[in-house]
């Protein structure tokens, strides 16, 4: 990359891909970190950080809130990279602590915090931890999230490639089941399915063609909308998958694991999936 002298000489910057604002811009890869003072990414555009707030009010949906993200792993990073490029306040957290994500912060301008701070006046917490780590999060990790706060858990059981076994789950509890019991607190299933490079790749206008669909699970009505709002702003349609006891109709093995199609080809996918999991899935 050049020095920001000769960027700067280089290339015409506009705010943003908006209607609003059709000046010209130049697209870039939104995992790249610009040297250049002022300038950032947002929806795979080069743009001006100054100018980032127009881009996220005429694409907002939801209204910018506060999120907490624990693991910055794949699905972790790519959350963080999005959901700050929307406007969002968001903390991330991993296991080997803030120290370490100084990188991921500079990109995206989320906060790094411990994973027992993360939580923090959080209106939503993403868990995207192996579940092997689940029950080794900290003690009352989520108390001092704000009332209300709605849990996304990302978790997949994998017994053979990496968590080992877990009892419950292998007598047929759903996994996020066992792991709204880990943690004491409701859970919606999200993105488990999803590969990591989607989120940064894929989001499309709602209305698109063939925009891609994700499934959601959970008990609580309200919290599934927070979340497939969310969703939605991020780029992509949602499908209703049932309740967190049927969420195995998404569990790795089935048919929409892994699943890029619309809603229509989402939906016909969870109903062809079945509960008994296959050897490669089993401890």
């Amino acid at each position: 990359m050049g020095t920001p002298s000769k960027w700067a000489r280089r290339f015409r910057l506009s705010s943003c891909r908006c209607p609003q604002s059709p000046g010209p811009i130049l697209p870039v890869n939104e995992r790249i970190v610009l040297p250049i003072p002022g300038i950032g990414t947002c929806g795979g555009w080069l743009v001006k950080r100054r100018e980032l707030t127009t881009y996220r009010t005429h694409h907002r949906k939801v209204g910018s809130m506060k999120i907490g993200i624990i693991g910055a792993g794949n699905i972790g990073g790519n959350l963080t990279r999005r959901l700050t490029a929307l406007g969002h306040d968001v903390s991330v957290a991993n296991s080997r602590g803030p120290q370490t994500l100084t990188a991921l912060a500079e990109e995206t301008g989320a906060t790094p915090v411990t994973a027992a701070e993360a939580a923090r006046g959080a209106q939503v917490v993403v868990v995207t931890v192996p579940l092997k780590a689940v029950p080794l999060l900290p003690s009352g990790f989520l108390a001092e999230a704000a009332e209300g706060a709605v849990v996304i858990d990302t978790g997949n059981y994998y017994p053979q490639q990496r968590d080992g076994r877990i009892g419950a789950i292998e007598d047929g509890l759903p996994e996020s089941r066992w792991t709204e019991q880990q943690i004491g607190h409701p859970v919606i299933k999200a993105f488990n399915g999803t590969y990591a490079q989607d989120i940064l790749d894929n989001g499309r206008p709602k209305g698109s063609p063939g925009r891609q669909a994700l499934p959601v699970a959970g008990d609580d009505a309200a919290a599934k909308q927070v979340v497939r709002d969310l969703i939605d702003e991020l780029g992509f349609d949602t499908v209703d998958a049932g309740s967190l006891d049927e969420s195995w109709h998404q569990q790795p093995g089935t048919p929409v694991y892994g699943h890029q199609g619309d809603a229509e080809a989402v939906t016909k996918a969870l109903a062809a999936a079945s509960p008994e999991r296959t050897a490669e899935w089993r401890a």
